[in-house]
Order: structure tokens, then sequence, then C-alpha cells
């Protein structure tokens, strides 16, 4: 099973650069680049919900599930 994380697709359709996301949404640069990079082991919900408020999109358009 594999978790994909399409934030930096997001971030490119809403013109977002990676500091503009940490500055909205509160979370380091160091912490978006490892989501952004699929390197993260969780995500916490209120960070979820933070960043599709900025990006103004779902959970869905984020967050994608892909069998191996």
């Amino acid at each position: 099973m594999a978790i994909i994380i399409n934030l930096d697709v997001m971030l490119a359709k809403r013109k977002m650069s990676v500091t503009e996301l940490s500055k909205k949404v509160g979370v380091t640069m160091a912490n978006i680049s490892i989501l952004k990079n699929g390197k993260a082991k969780a995500i916490r919900l209120s960070t979820l919900e933070s960043i599709c408020k900025a990006l103004d999109c779902q959970p869905g358009d984020i967050l994608e599930y892909r069998r191996d």
C-alpha cells in the first residue's frame, strides 16, 4: 500500500511556493518539504486542514492511495 502526497502538484496549480505555504500554515519549511517529497510518516489532521485552507483544496487533492 502506498499513500502518495501530491503537495507539489497543488503548489504548482496555486502558483505558491513552499515558503509562502509555510508562512500561511505555520509549519516550518523543513516539514513542508518532508511532506512535499513524500518522506513523511504521518500528518496531523490540523496540519492537513490548514494546508487545505491555504491551498483552497480538499484532502483528496493532496493525498492519494495507490496499490503496490
